[in-house]
């Protein structure tokens, strides 16, 4: 019984290292190819609706990429999902780059980015802490920043602009180790899924950390 017991642990420890590997691997390639997107998009000089365009068409990837992620076509569609977000960045990179110092904020915006997804990712691998306790506040969290975001279409303030995008940092920072606790927990099982979610974690930081950071240089 008690070889049955550490084979099965040496199984789900071997599980959970490849369900790993598969994920952090899909992550930075897709991550790249996103850059990519952004490049060409920048490139193209995408504006303010075809940007909201390839992000409503950005959400609609998503959903077909959370349902073929079973199957062998998942691969394609999350490349599709993360290479249409990151050329709707096409704009607000541009917005960023016209200013006084641009490129630098861009650079450390994204350089804190993945400072903070790797030490907190790093956190909730070397611990193995479980925090699905966390989904309530979270998902209450989501809620708020959605009201919010509409919200910010009829105040446009720079205190609301700015606490607004410091709450989805904060809640990036929250799902983050909820979504890496998930995998190393056995709770996510699917490569792509994971993908997916830790993508959106590090793409809503970058955002968030960059409007924060734009604001002292914003006309």
């Amino acid at each position: 019984m008690k070889q049955e017991s550490t084979y099965s642990s040496q199984l789900s420890t071997l599980e959970v290292n490849k369900m790993l590997k598969n994920t952090y691997m899909l992550l930075a390639m897709t991550l790249a190819f996103s850059a990519l997107c952004a490049g060409i998009g920048m490139a193209l000089g995408v504006g303010r609706w075809a940007s909201l365009g390839l992000s409503i068409g950005g959400l609609v990837l998503l959903f077909v990429t959370l349902r073929k992620a079973d199957t062998s076509a998942g691969l394609f569609w999350v490349f599709a999902f993360t290479g249409m977000e990151g050329a709707s960045l096409g704009y607000i990179l541009n917005h960023y780059v016209g200013m006084a110092n641009g490129p630098m904020l861009i650079m450390q915006a994204l350089g804190l980015t993945a400072v903070i997804f790797g030490a907190l990712s790093m956190y909730a691998l070397t611990t193995k802490k479980d925090f699905s306790f966390m989904r309530g506040f979270l998902v209450a969290g989501l809620v708020i920043v959605v009201v919010g975001l509409i919200a910010s279409f009829f105040i446009q303030t720079t205190g609301f602009f700015m606490a607004l995008n410091a709450g989805i940092a904060l809640l990036m920072t929250g799902f983050i180790l909820y979504d890496t606790s998930r995998i190393v927990n056995g709770g996510e099982t699917n490569y792509i899924r994971a993908t997916v979610s830790l993508y959106l974690d590090f793409l809503n930081l970058f955002i968030a950390l960059l409007n924060l950071l734009g604001m002292s240089n914003d006309d």
